[in-house]
């Protein structure tokens, strides 16, 4: 389907926002931590935000590195819908824009969501140029990372993503609740809660046009590679967030596409994530 006659004029200053609002680009977060203590925020500190909001403690600073640490997703924001930053949502755009342009048939998934940004722009991409016949469907087990099958990769288990609950595990009301904030919420938005194993196999997708991956260890990659990956429309874009991050999802990444012949380039987005078009 091409996309719909919107004035860009309209489009990218809607979509623009969009981004600086789901990463509060757009605005200073307020995190909690003892700012004589703790100047930035760094991805072992988030976990211990509520001992630190329960005494009132508050600081100023909103993301790592500056404004080029959050357009590149290097910390774990306090409030932001999205932890992917600026660069991975611009290439989420640049990929729907393709698949409109180019009228690649199928639906847009992601798989690990988190608080639900990244599913969000996707909608607001639909939103924007008046795309009503194309689903954007969010799955995660919206209670955080499973613990990794002892023996299957190392990393992962020294990793310890799963410990992480209170930080990474987000109800799939809040995540609903999110989308709605940004009127987003609609019958083109599915959900599928569960872990991927067992959700994904059976999800009711027909096609689709845009397979997103964010969920950081092997199992999980690997999982969903399996069940979506054969569902993908040539012309379509696989991403994979956390390519060059985490070894798990990139190992999964690399055994999935040597086992089925996958030869397409791999392009880097920014530091952490990666994509390629099927062929």
């Amino acid at each position: 389907m091409q996309p719909a006659a919107t004035s860009t004029t309209l489009v990218e200053p809607y979509l623009d926002l969009l981004k600086k609002s789901l990463t509060r680009t757009i605005s200073t977060e307020t995190y909690s931590a003892a700012e004589p203590f703790f100047g930035l925020v760094r991805w072992w500190f988030l976990p211990f935000q509520g001992f630190l909001r329960a005494r009132g403690w508050t600081v100023v600073k909103y993301e790592k590195g500056g404004a080029n640490g959050r357009a590149e997703g290097r910390d774990w924001p306090a409030d932001a819908e999205t932890m992917i930053g600026l660069k991975r949502l611009d290439n989420i755009q640049r990929c729907i824009e393709r698949i409109l342009r180019d009228g690649v048939p199928g639906d847009l998934l992601e798989a690990g969501v988190w608080r639900g940004g990244a599913s969000i722009f996707m909608r607001g991409v639909l939103k924007a140029y008046g795309v009503t016949n194309r689903h954007v469907w969010a799955a995660d087990s919206f209670q955080g990372l499973p613990k990794p099958t002892p023996g299957v990769w190392r990393d992962d288990e020294l990793g310890k993503l799963w410990s992480f609950g209170s930080t990474l595990a987000v109800s799939l009301e809040q995540v609903q609740a999110n989308f709605d904030r940004y009127g987003l919420l609609d019958e083109q938005v599915k959900f599928l809660p569960g872990w991927f194993c067992d959700t994904l196999p059976h999800a009711p997708i027909e096609r689709l046009a845009l397979l997103r991956l964010d969920g950081d260890m092997y199992e999980s990659t690997i999982d969903a590679l399996r069940a979506m990956y054969p569902k993908l429309s040539p012309g379509g874009f696989c991403i994979i967030d956390d390519y060059y991050t985490h070894s798990g999802a990139r190992k999964a990444v690399t055994e999935y596409r040597q086992e089925h012949g996958i030869t397409e380039p791999i392009e880097q987005i920014d530091w952490a994530g990666a994509f390629w078009r099927r062929a």
